[in-house]
């Protein structure tokens, strides 16, 4: 068996004995969060089922392996957008849905991933439903995504849902630990959503000082000592990472206001709790969320601007 991240060996094990039994459904929905590697658990699955010995485990000898691992099998096919941030296209789900009407090339199962599903516009996604409704003998799709929330009910309850469940953080310890030979800090994973990929990035990248650096601006700012308009500048730069690095920031103060100390929270939680209202704090926290929000959605705003005047309101200023 090729290696798989330790956090997904429980949910190949359960994938291996459905396999094993021949009760797979017909339709899956894999749940996962970006940095979770779960690409690693698809490959591993789709050899499985590609192999001709429809075993629970690839062989990795047959014709079936070799024509997977040169990725050329005839019967396995990887639906995704055709350009990186694009929708999958209703025309890209009809001809998927040609082939699940198709005989096997080489007898065996025919496997076809859509990934990331919940990037199917609606006419794909209905186009979709009509062949997960009505399913073809010995052909299995499995549909990747980051949640539920953005795909059909109709699509989810048709299929079979699993999820990548985080490590347990004593496992995500030692698992970082063991890739990088350094002392990882108790919040990296937090701040990171728990994604050990993500993690493993913020401590091999150095971005543990850029973090603090921030952290500290931040802090300055809301106690009137700092530059905002240059924090302004460099939250814009990485407004995905950047901004949420903040909003840990400010929802760890606020557990910190009700005492709760955490081992996972950011270092600056327990300063900045003693310079911040909590109302204050509340209020600029849900202002941050919706700003994030607008920024991912609307790509052509004034970050800048925008983030300067949400750094003014921890004073009672404005700049529009």
């Amino acid at each position: 068996m090729a290696s798989l991240y330790p956090w997904l060996t429980p949910l190949w094990q359960q994938w291996q004995t459905h396999l094993e039994a021949d009760r797979f459904p017909n339709a899956a929905l894999l749940i996962a969060k970006p940095g979770f590697g779960e690409e690693q658990l698809v490959s591993q699955f789709s050899r499985a089922v590609m192999c001709s010995n429809f075993a629970a485990e690839p062989c990795g000898f047959c014709h079936s392996c070799q024509l997977m691992e040169s990725q050329n099998h005839p019967d396995f096919h990887w639906i995704k957008p055709e350009k990186e941030g694009k929708a999958i296209t209703v025309d890209q789900i009809r001809h998927c849905n040609r082939l699940a009407q198709e005989s096997s090339q080489l007898s065996g199962y025919r496997l076809i991933v859509i990934e990331p599903a919940d990037s199917m516009n609606e006419s794909a996604a209905n186009a979709l439903l009509k062949t997960l409704e009505t399913p073809s003998t010995s052909c299995l799709f499995l549909l990747v995504s980051r949640s539920t929330s953005q795909l059909l009910p109709t699509i989810t309850s048709r299929c079979q849902q699993w999820h990548v469940t985080p490590p347990e953080a004593e496992e995500l310890v030692q698992w970082l630990t063991s890739q990088t030979q350094q002392q990882v800090p108790n919040y990296a994973a937090h701040i990171n959503g728990n994604s050990p990929l993500n993690t493993l990035k913020f401590v091999e990248g150095g971005e543990q000082k850029r973090y603090e650096s921030i952290e500290r601006q931040v802090i300055d700012v809301i106690c009137q000592r700092g530059d905002a308009v240059k924090l302004a500048k460099e939250l814009s730069t990485d407004i995905e990472k950047s901004l949420l690095w903040v909003w840990y920031l400010l929802t760890d103060t606020q557990k910190a206001h009700f005492g709760l100390q955490l081992p996972s929270a950011v270092p600056g939680a327990w300063g900045l709790v003693e310079h911040i209202d909590y109302d204050l704090l509340y209020r600029q926290t849900d202002a941050l969320q919706k700003l994030i929000e607008q920024l991912v959605q609307h790509t052509g705003l004034n970050r800048e601007l925008l983030i300067l005047d949400w750094l003014f309101k921890f004073n009672g200023e404005t700049c529009l």
